[in-house]
């Protein structure tokens, strides 16, 4: 058996603006936008996907080169919720934060180097969470375009989580502080 899929519709950026301000508008002025700073496994966008999906994110914004994309392991490791979350590809993460900014919205970079534990931040409102790469973390360029860095508590040896886990710790705290 052979089937032939259409490749996945990504939204441009205007698209989950308009859903980040209808959620500002349903629940108190919040809204939650994921910015993945060239995250490269397909498995992990789909994981980040999830997790997004479940806390209500209005997207996600991925950059067009050097990232991953949407695949059939993303739709897996997704369990499908790739399907309801709007994710778009943009040529410049730095103008797509600053795009954000003009729209209310705080950005935070969840870095091990910050010196802010995420409970400690005010993520109440508008938040672009930006999670970066599996290997590098978020890029010098972009993290000195955030607002503020947060990162979370790690008691263990291992200095870092998955990027996947550490966005799902972070989207949940993003939530429960809206709540």
């Amino acid at each position: 058996v052979m089937a032939e899929a259409a490749p996945f519709n990504y939204v441009n950026v205007t698209t989950i603006l308009d859903a980040a301000k209808q959620s500002a508008a349903e629940h108190d002025g919040r809204a939650l936008v994921v910015v993945l700073d060239h995250i490269t496994d397909a498995g992990n966008l789909g994981a980040i996907a999830r997790s997004a999906e479940c806390v209500g994110a209005s997207g996600i914004v991925i950059p067009n080169k050097r990232a991953a994309r949407v695949t059939a392991a993303t739709y897996k490791s997704s369990a499908g919720a790739i399907a309801h979350v709007p994710v778009a590809q943009v040529s410049n993460l730095v103008q797509t934060m600053s795009r954000l900014k003009e729209e209310g919205f705080w950005i935070a970079g969840a870095t091990e180097h910050a010196k802010d534990l995420i409970w400690k931040s005010n993520l109440k409102g508008k938040i672009a969470l930006v999670m970066g790469n599996e290997q590098e973390g978020i890029s010098r360029l972009v993290m000195e375009h955030c607002d503020f860095l947060v990162k979370l508590p790690i008691e263990g040896e291992v200095a870092s989580l998955n990027v996947a886990q550490a966005a799902t710790a972070c989207m949940y705290e993003w939530l429960r502080q809206n709540q």
